[in-house]
C-alpha cells in the first residue's frame, strides 16, 4: 500500500486562506486609512500647514507693528501722514494731483 505524495485539500485550504489575509493585511498597510501613503500624505499636509502658520505669524507681526506705531504710546508720524494719504486721499498744500 502506498501513500499519495499530493497534499490534502485542507492544507490547500489552509495555505491558501493564509496567503490572502497576508495580502489584504499587506494591502491595508501600505494603502489603507492607517497605511504608509496615507501618513505620507498627512506629513505633507502638516509642512503646508506649518508654512501657512509661519506667513500669519509674518502678517500678524506686521500689523502689530503697523498698530504699535499709530498708538497713543508711540506715533510715527511718517506712517500716520501715509494713512492719511491712502485712507482720507489728503494732501499737503505744495503738492499737484495728476489724474
Amino acid at each position: 500500500m502506498t501513500r499519495s505524495t499530493r497534499p490534502s485539500f485542507g492544507a490547500l485550504i489552509f495555505f491558501a486562506t493564509a496567503f490572502a489575509l497576508s495580502a489584504y493585511f499587506t494591502f491595508a498597510a501600505v494603502q489603507g486609512d492607517y497605511g504608509i501613503f496615507r501618513r505620507v500624505e498627512i506629513a505633507a499636509e502638516a509642512d503646508a500647514l506649518r508654512g501657512d502658520l509661519d506667513r500669519l505669524n509674518a502678517d500678524i507681526a506686521a500689523m502689530e507693528n503697523l498698530t504699535r506705531r499709530l498708538s497713543d504710546d508711540y506715533l510715527d508720524l511718517d506712517l500716520l501722514d501715509q494713512q492719511a494719504r491712502d485712507v482720507l486721499g489728503l494732501l499737503r498744500a505744495d503738492e499737484i494731483v495728476i489724474r
